[in-house]
């Protein structure tokens, strides 16, 4: 029987899936994570900045947190898909596969009927 004051090698294979500390790569999923669920705050700041009697912050502002908020939206899933890869996270590389394919939706909403329905005059079916 080994001493008490010596402790057994944990080896990554050995230590249980739960016990793991959070490595470098972790913490960086976790915080683009974070950043990609913060992208509807952003860009509904300055209409709630407007709603609660501050209309500057709409109008100084609102176009960059909507250019924020689109960044995040494209940019986090993609650094975040490529962090996964490097850091061989199957469930991450999951995670940013539909993180990226819920903010696609969006972006498509508005350039199928902001830019395509919008070229069509009126009175004409494109």
């Amino acid at each position: 029987m080994p001493p008490p004051d010596v402790t057994p090698d944990l080896r990554p294979s050995a230590v249980p899936s739960g016990d793991r500390s959070p490595s470098g790569v972790d913490r960086v999923i976790t915080g683009l994570s974070w950043w990609w669920v913060a992208a509807p705050v952003i860009l509904l700041t300055p209409a709630v900045a407007h709603a609660m009697g501050v209309p500057e912050v709409r109008e100084e502002w609102g176009r960059l947190f909507g250019l924020t908020a689109l960044l995040s939206m494209v940019v986090a899933p993609a650094a975040g898909l490529a962090v996964a890869l490097v850091g061989r996270r199957r469930r991450a590389r999951r995670r940013f596969i539909v993180m990226g394919a819920v903010s696609s939706l969006p972006v498509l909403f508005f350039w199928v009927f902001g830019v395509l329905f919008a070229e069509c005059p009126d009175g004409y079916h494109c």
